[in-house]
């Protein structure tokens, strides 16, 4: 039998299989509250060996798309109780994914129709997802940023810390830090995306100080064994690009080293689509990237994502090449995935169409085999 399908311990949360749900934005928490719909979609993929969940923005300014649900208003936290509460009875653990888009924003998203904030101000060549005055959803592109005043930043850090308090006051078992797809962290990280010219700018070592700095307050707030990261050294989603990413993620992951995380999540390739793509001069070395963290003692668990199926997933755990599998749109729509890959099942197409807002269409109607096959 493979590994994949085994027990494990990531940090403190133990997980009954190697499989995770990947973060999946589905904008169906208007007011940005966590309801009852919420509830039956987390609770029926709790077969998962952890859940992490949705974007979830640490604070107003961090969101970016309408009706996700938010880490900072006490009704959002109240309705993530529920999720946390139904997942655990399910026998699943869980995770919440804490987002600040950055710049991946709107003005009619933002306190009082404010500008995002970036690194620098850069517009994104990328969109995001609002409702008109008729209440029809659409895309479209991200309004321009404001630069950060130095002054600013020390707060959206403590926002980090609080929504991590808030996290585990909700009943989650842990938190993924969202460092990845051109949000904010990210942004920080990339000389694509990041031209400022004081402390958080410039070199390698000052564009990961905004990353520490969050890891700090996260991790001494809740503690590391609870704390996961989530990168994606080389997507370009979200315009983010970087045009030496190699140094830059292996400094990356020699800082993750120095904390006791659970996990570090690592998306590989082109965010949803070409694994095989890259920036820079060279093809990114994923091999010497985990050997860099593991030379630099790190201990997480090491988890990929991106364009795994059964067979690779199997084949990268038996390898000991990974910890942990992290699938995304096949749990869209099929809640019993663990189920299905285990036992050779067929899997259920999603419905694009779906993907983002509605009802329980696409997102909680899809099959289990027991009802396939009645």
């Amino acid at each position: 039998m493979t590994k994949l399908y085994e027990p494990a311990q990531i940090g403190a949360i133990p997980v009954k299989n190697r499989i995770a749900m990947a973060p999946l934005t589905r904008n169906r928490s208007p007011h940005a509250v966590p309801n009852d719909l919420n509830v039956e979609y987390y609770r029926q993929r709790a077969g998962a060996g952890l859940i992490i969940t949705e974007a979830t923005p640490v604070s107003h300014q961090g969101q970016g798309y309408a009706d996700v649900p938010g880490l900072y208003l006490p009704e959002s936290l109240a309705g993530w109780k529920k999720v946390t509460d139904a997942v655990h009875e399910a026998g699943g653990r869980i995770v919440v994914q804490m987002w600040h888009v950055g710049r991946i924003s709107h003005t009619s998203l933002q306190p009082d129709g404010g500008q995002p904030v970036a690194p620098s101000a850069i517009t994104a060549k990328s969109k995001t997802f609002i409702y008109d005055e008729s209440g029809a959803g659409q895309f479209v592109p991200t309004s321009e940023p404001r630069a950060l005043e130095l002054s600013e930043i020390p707060g959206i850090v403590e926002d980090y810390r609080k929504a991590a308090r808030a996290a585990i006051d909700a009943g989650f078992d842990g938190v993924e830090v969202h460092a990845a797809n051109g949000y904010l962290i990210d942004q920080f990280l990339r000389n694509g995306t990041n031209k400022r010219t004081d402390a958080y700018g410039g070199s390698i070592e000052n564009r990961t100080r905004f990353l520490k700095e969050v890891l700090d307050a996260v991790t001494a707030e809740i503690g590391a064994e609870r704390t996961g990261i989530r990168i994606s050294p080389v997507t370009p989603a979200n315009d983010a690009s970087d045009s030496d990413p190699q140094p830059l993620f292996t400094r990356v992951v020699e800082i993750l080293a120095g904390y006791d995380l659970a996990y570090v999540h690592v998306i590989e390739g082109a965010t949803g689509g070409d694994r095989a793509f890259s920036q820079g001069a060279k093809a990114f070395d994923w091999a010497a990237l985990r050997a860099a963290y593991q030379k630099a003692g790190g201990k997480a668990a090491w988890m990929v994502n991106n364009g795994y199926d059964k067979a690779l997933a199997e084949k990268v755990v038996d390898n000991g090449e990974a910890d942990l599998v992290a699938f995304g749109r096949p749990f869209i729509a099929n809640p019993d995935l663990v189920e299905r890959l285990k036992s050779g099942a067929p899997l259920n197409k999603p419905d694009q169409a779906t993907f983002y807002g509605g009802g329980a269409t696409g997102y909680t109607d899809y099959p289990v085999m027991e009802n396939e096959n009645a």
